[in-house]
């Protein structure tokens, strides 16, 4: 199912008329998004880059490192918390009166709260024919707790994947060009299972594995957004940056434990291509699909990051374990709760405008 790629440079000729590139990236302030804002700078310093981040504070501390770096570079940021449906729509807004138009969205951000390492899980997995697969994809190692946010949703769902399908939404008039396609690039992971996901429990209340099913809905998602969108010009892609160093796996195990077991990884990794092991290395495959013409890429296809056991990067594709069929009725979905949810946020709206006026 899978084979590689040999990672393109990027072309240097660029006409001098031409408008800067703008790309949004969702989680910018730390690991893969931090790593991901490096290397296209690296490549391309005539870009503008939006850092989306919940923190300002740590947003403003990467703008003046990446502009140290790369003084010619346009770096602006935008608050934003994903799981927060008003914080949402009110950054959609002030994106649409900065910019004409968005290139690429990296839909980066992304939580798993609580991770729980299933230890009995790991020891037989360590002596079964399997090991390799359980390691690339941590395939029944991993459960998570997960809560309900302010707007009434489960919080993986939401920051996963329904704040960015908002986002999107919002930014419809940015990103729909037939003369110039725009992308959208999502971080999805190998951890994306169709065994995690339901229909009718798509927000996953029911189950202990919300991250796996809110990526697996992010690959179902990508899918629809080019069914219905393609002919407008708008082209989404789903990666996966394979097992790199960040906040988020420091949340299953402390980095203490990483230290000594990495020994045994870097031993793993002549067998295992998932071990990017750190965000420059994760965001191979972020940085190619950039260079690519959107039209020309499979949407039914994951693009990995990977490395060698020397550390070599390369992309590898995979083909996704879905139907379009279910990736359109999740889509209609998504819609209906999308409805719901402004109708909802219109009635509050009204209420605190009445209140205010009796005032």
């Amino acid at each position: 199912a899978a084979r590689n790629l040999r990672t393109s440079e990027s072309s240097g000729g660029c006409e001098c008329a031409k408008m800067r590139k703008v790309v949004l990236i969702t989680g910018a302030s730390s690991g893969i998004g931090l790593a991901l804002c490096k290397r296209l700078l690296a490549e391309d310093d005539e870009l503008h880059l939006c850092l989306a981040c919940r923190n300002r504070n740590k947003a403003e501390a990467v703008r003046a490192s990446l502009l140290a770096s790369h003084p010619t570079a346009e770096v602006t940021i935008v608050q934003v918390d994903i799981s927060n449906l008003q914080s949402v729509f009110r950054a959609s807004k002030e994106l649409k009166q900065r910019f004409q138009r968005l290139d690429c969205i990296y839909l980066n951000a992304g939580i798993m709260p609580n991770p729980q390492l299933n230890i009995k899980a790991l020891f037989f997995g360590l002596f079964s024919r399997k090991v390799i697969h359980m390691f690339s994809t941590a395939e029944g190692l991993l459960t998570q707790g997960d809560k309900i946010t302010a707007d009434g949703l489960q919080e993986v769902f939401e920051t996963n994947v329904f704040g960015h399908f908002i986002l999107i939404r919002e930014l419809e008039p940015l990103l729909c060009h037939s003369d110039s396609p725009s992308q959208l690039i999502w971080t999805s992971s190998r951890n994306a299972r169709k065994s995690n996901f339901s229909l009718e429990d798509f927000q996953h209340s029911k189950g202990k594995e919300p991250y796996s099913s809110s990526k697996y809905a992010t690959d179902l998602l990508s899918v629809a957004l080019n069914r219905n969108f393609n002919q407008q010009g708008l082209y989404s892609n789903v990666v996966c940056p394979g097992t790199a160093l960040t906040n988020l796996t420091y949340g299953i195990l402390p980095p203490f434990i990483w230290t000594l077991l990495m020994p045994a990884i870097l031993l793993l990794r002549f067998f295992a291509n998932a071990f990017t092991l750190t965000p420059y290395n994760g965001t191979e495959a972020l940085v190619w699909l950039f260079h690519q013409k959107p039209e020309s890429l499979n949407p039914l296809i994951k693009y990995l990051s990977a490395t060698t056991g020397f550390g070599r990067n390369y992309i590898m594709t995979q083909k996704m374990d879905l139907d379009e069929d279910t990736a359109e009725k999740f889509y209609q979905k998504l819609l209906e709760l999308e409805k719901h949810i402004r109708v909802t946020i219109q009635k509050t709206d009204n209420q605190v405008g009445h209140s205010g006026s009796c005032l």
